[in-house]
């Protein structure tokens, strides 16, 4: 329950944020960005749940809505039908004054129908209209406010930064737990020696599902300038060097590296292996599909790899057991798993899924209350499994029904049907084929810039998809949002080479 305090708090902020949208309704988008985790801020209104983030979105949409559309005009008789429509917020406008349609718009669409059509599926009932509202809807709108809003070249490094503070408060506060313990409330995740940190989110692998992508990102961010000067190079005496210097550029990029390496730490203080594996299949892609010298990078850190893990003692073994998933929380993956197509094969949910916020009640007939923990140190686990009372009590770990399968096909399979995970994977192979598509423009102009903001943006996705394998990366109210800012970020840079090529 929210306290009267936090209510009147939450209604002075929102009145503040709609006087900056009014008034620079970038400034306000930009901080929208960096606030993604605002929706653990809850209240309601008028009896319906509502989040901090939800409020800046709505607003920031109404007022450029209102600021972008002629009513008055339309209304008025001015316009026509078809030049009301063309100078609606819904056709996308470049800086060269040509209009294009919005990337991605078909695969929107469908995706809202969709979205809607499972949330019939799952009852209508409040949570199923709830998780439609924030994880499809809202992200939807907010990926309309950054394509318009944001199209110069610099308004991408803008949204970056806004990210990137983001990512630094998360993280900051995380390194902050792990040196204090402060914040966690799970006794085992608080204690000293098996601490886990979970910033504002209340799990550990929040933290790597937030932190992650934008790591990617952020990295891309600092490389795309690196032709131009180098983060630390301002901090050299040399004459030469301080002539060569861009100061600004300089500590932008040494900050947005900062916050980087301020993420990683936090990531690996939240024991978040899915999201530290992410990080290096998208380190190893992107370094292959960039030049000469990240590819020379990248074989040395695989070679570096390969002799640590072959010469550190057990490191073959536990390499094995965490790419095999043979370790407890890979195990339990795998029960979650074999349940979960169970369920969607047993209860002719094939087709259909489980419907919105459905998953916990239809898997329950299905779930195993637990499993039998097989640590590979007993070759005859089986056989002490069946004959030993004693023993099957001791290897018995209680599994709970989880929100989401944690897996990304599932995940989606199960909230929007088979026709919503086609829908998803054919967006993943579109996203692919668009970065791609961005590094060959930028390598065939010699843009760095772009080469390596194309890259960092591609490494996000790669990030999500590689984390999803094991857990949750989109059904999650900032993370959602991220998605989607993320595609707008795509969408922006491919358009920008789009107008330059005509």
């Amino acid at each position: 329950m929210l306290t009267a305090n936090m209510i009147i708090f939450s209604a002075i902020f929102l009145v503040g944020f709609l006087v900056l949208a009014f008034k620079r309704l970038d400034w306000a988008l930009m901080f929208l960005l960096a606030a993604l985790p605002a929706y653990l801020i809850r209240f309601s209104v008028l009896g319906l749940p509502f989040t901090l983030l939800e409020g800046m979105i709505l607003i920031s949409f109404a007022v450029w809505f209102l600021k972008n559309t002629r009513f008055k005009d339309f209304l008025g008789g001015k316009y026509k039908v078809k030049d009301f429509l063309a100078n609606s917020p819904f056709s996308k406008k470049v800086v060269s004054e040509k209009r294009f349609k919005y990337p991605f718009g078909v695969e929107i669409i469908l995706l809202l129908f969709i979205s809607l059509l499972a949330t019939a599926l799952g009852g209508s009932t409040p949570a199923a209209l709830g998780i439609w509202k924030a994880y499809f809807f809202e992200p939807v709108l907010l990926f309309i406010l950054v394509i318009n809003i944001f199209q110069g070249k610099k308004d991408l490094e803008r949204v970056i930064w806004a990210l990137g503070c983001g990512a630094l408060g998360v993280a900051a506060w995380a390194i902050v737990q792990k040196l204090t313990g402060l914040g966690i409330e799970n006794p085992l995740w608080a204690a000293e020696g098996t601490r886990r940190v979970v910033s504002f989110f209340g799990y550990p692998n929040a933290v790597g599902l937030y932190l992650a992508p934008l790591v990617a990102l952020l990295l891309g961010a600092v490389a795309s300038s690196h032709q131009e000067t180098h983060p630390f190079l301002c901090v050299y005496p040399g004459k030469f060097i301080k002539e060569k210097c861009n100061w600004a550029t300089s500590k932008t990029k040494a900050f947005l590296l900062f916050i980087s390496i301020l993420s990683v730490l936090a990531i690996f203080y939240a024991h978040s292996e899915g999201a530290i594996i992410g990080l290096v299949a998208a380190f190893i892609v992107c370094g292959l599909l960039g030049n000469k010298r990240t590819r020379l990078v990248v074989l040395s850190f695989v070679v570096v790899a390969i002799v640590a893990i072959a010469i550190i003692p057990g490191g073959i073994k536990l390499a094995q057991q965490k790419l095999t998933l043979n370790d407890f929380s890979g195990q339990v993956r795998k029960a979650q798993w074999a349940e979960t197509w169970q369920m969607l094969k047993g209860g002719n949910r094939i087709i259909t899924g489980a419907g919105l916020a459905n998953y916990q009640k239809a898997i329950e007939s299905y779930h195993v209350p637990g499993i039998f923990y097989n640590d590979g140190t007993d070759k005859d686990f089986r056989l002490h499994v069946v004959f030993n009372d004693d023993y099957k009590k001791k290897v018995w770990r209680p599994v709970e029904i989880y929100l989401y399968p944690h897996n990304i096909v599932l995940n989606f399979w199960t909230e929007l049907g088979l026709v919503g995970v086609l829908l998803f994977v054919w967006l993943f192979v579109k996203i692919i084929q668009y970065s791609i598509s961005s590094i060959q423009y930028s390598k065939k102009n010699k843009d760095n810039a772009g080469l390596f903001l194309a890259l960092g943006i591609l490494g996000t996705f790669i990030v999500i998809i590689v984390h999803g394998l094991v857990d949750v990366p989109y059904f999650k109210n900032d993370l959602a949002c991220m998605f989607w800012v993320l595609i707008a970020l795509l969408s922006l840079l491919k358009l920008q080479q789009k107008n330059l090529s005509n």
